[in-house]
């Protein structure tokens, strides 16, 4: 018989800090492995909140219009990162914190979020695949709004360590495609990572300056993956029950230009002058045909 995961309530949403911290201090003690164990707990908020201020912040940086009564489709994921860090960051999670690599996530709004209405956040470890460069483990969110799942995301992080380089259940084969047809192209500042590392509470070195980033192996500061995703659908356009899947191919360096791409439902971010492709990701009406 299959016991039930313990599930443990939080009394509000961690601080950032010290879970990378705590992370950081903790990645050299880890060895990381595919069939290594991980935390069955689930962690829940209930009654969760927006910070309307914190969102209108969010939604600036993110090219979102602001004032309307509703969630964009990434932001439930903003809410419940530092709850999947307070889990990533602890010593019974077996990936180093470290050099974790946000490589896809998944998405599914079932319906508008009113960004006023209180929610119940929950977050877990669903487990972990291999992967040919190391060991994926999967992270759900979930988001409901009384008995009713409105939200969820389910985001693979991928740890790099030696392997055997054979194709397994956690890799994306990735096959060369045209570019998209053009549709938009920004000019990213150098400050877009300490933007959104304020509206988002996500503060890793490796977004807020090029010293901290080099610390990491990048020559310049790099954004966020999340970023990325909602500045393209900020575009895209989302509807209001909507399934969202997005793949982080290759970091995109600040400041730089990169060139949006949408057509048949799918959207791409690429940059540089050989066009190197940063995301992919793709839109359909829930539920997905």
């Amino acid at each position: 018989m299959t016991t039930a995961p313990a599930t443990t309530a939080l009394t509000g949403v961690p601080a950032l800090p010290p879970l990378l911290l705590r992370g950081a201090l903790l990645s050299p003690l880890k060895r990381p492995r595919p069939d290594a164990d991980f935390p069955r707990t689930r962690l829940t908020v209930p009654g969760l909140r927006v910070d309307l201020a914190r969102l209108a912040a969010y939604e600036r940086v993110c090219g979102i219009p602001t004032g309307a009564d509703a969630l964009p489709v990434t932001y439930p994921h903003v809410l419940g990162f530092p709850v999947a860090m307070r889990l990533m960051s602890g010593r019974d999670f077996p990936l180093p914190l470290l050099g974790l690599v946000h490589t896809s996530i998944a998405l599914t709004r079932r319906a508008a979020l009113p960004a006023t209405a209180a929610y119940d956040l929950t977050t877990y470890v669903e487990g972990l695949v291999p992967h040919r460069r190391g060991t994926e483990a999967a992270v759900v969110t979930e988001l409901r709004s009384g008995a009713d799942l409105v939200w969820e995301s389910r985001s693979t992080y991928l740890a790099r360590h030696r392997t055997d380089g054979a194709l397994a259940a956690g890799d994306r084969e990735s096959t060369p495609a045209a570019p998209l047809p053009t549709g938009a192209e920004w000019r990213l500042a150098g400050d877009i990572g300490r933007r959104y590392a304020a509206a988002s509470g996500d503060r890793n070195p490796i977004h807020l300056h090029p010293l901290t980033a080099r610390l990491f192996g990048f020559p310049r500061a790099i954004a966020h993956g999340m970023w990325t995703v909602a500045r393209c659908l900020a575009e895209h356009g989302t509807p209001d029950a909507a399934v969202v899947r997005a793949e982080f191919r290759a970091p995109v360096l600040l400041p730089g230009t990169v060139t949006y791409g949408a057509g048949d439902g799918r959207f791409e971010l690429r940059g540089g002058a050989g066009r190197r492709l940063h995301l992919t990701g793709t839109v359909e009406p829930y539920p997905a045909a």
